[in-house]
């Protein structure tokens, strides 16, 4: 394991969740959300579980993050008065 990198990705997963929960916008929540995952993913591979990175590859930042900008785009936006 290099510790450097484990450090440096874990303050870039903290960082995206923050943006991601803060933002106002859908779509960039979204596309953060799927950064996090993809960078949990390369955390996983760093510590030599391969597999599981891969997988949280594909469902977590593949699958997932394109159903939710389906889902974003399929829906209608209107303002509470």
């Amino acid at each position: 394991m290099i510790w450097e990198l484990e450090l440096i990705l874990y303050v870039f997963i903290i960082l995206m969740a923050v943006v991601a929960l803060e933002s106002r916008n859908l779509l960039v929540a979204v596309v953060m959300l799927t950064v996090f995952s993809f960078s949990i993913a390369l955390l996983f591979i760093t510590m030599g579980a391969v597999d599981v990175g891969f997988t949280e590859a594909v469902v977590g930042a593949g699958v997932t993050g394109i159903l939710f900008i389906v889902a974003i785009y399929q829906t209608t936006s209107r303002s509470v008065d």
